[in-house]
């Protein structure tokens, strides 16, 4: 499982537009993930600060796994914001998934900001222990 992450700004314009301008560039984010696998599957953690279960999207398709959502982030009350780089930040990731993982059992927890995905195995392809026996 690989991809990259990179934010840059591509030239100089992009200081001198308007704040709205900026906000409908509609400019997508690439979330961090750390992934973490064993003998029964792949969990992945994914840090998609400020979004809510109805605006994220969860999918398989094709044997690959798309993660896409939009952020939520409220100005408090009494407060008057001055200046946002992105206002509501679109998060979408990627990757691919092997054939040995059984999708039709995925588990997806949202909690805090950070989205857990569990990838079991298929049971075919999880090692399993043979029993030797002596004569």
């Amino acid at each position: 499982m690989s991809d990259t992450t990179e934010l840059a700004r591509k030239d100089e314009t992009a200081l001198t537009r308007s704040e709205d301008e900026r906000a409908q560039s509609g400019v997508t984010l690439t979330p961090p993930v750390d992934v973490s696998e064993d003998s029964q599957g792949i969990t992945l953690w994914a840090d998609l600060p400020g979004v809510t279960k109805d605006r994220l999207s969860v999918n398989v398709q094709d044997g690959n796994l798309y993660i896409e959502a939009q952020a939520m982030v409220p100005t408090p009350a009494g407060l008057r914001l001055q200046y946002a780089e992105i206002r509501e930040p679109r998060f979408a990731r990627a990757f691919s998934l092997g054939a040995d993982f059984d999708t039709s059992k995925i588990d997806a927890n949202l909690k805090d900001g950070v989205l857990k995905l569990t990838i079991p195995r298929h049971d075919e392809a999880r090692p399993r222990r043979i029993e030797v026996r002596t004569n």
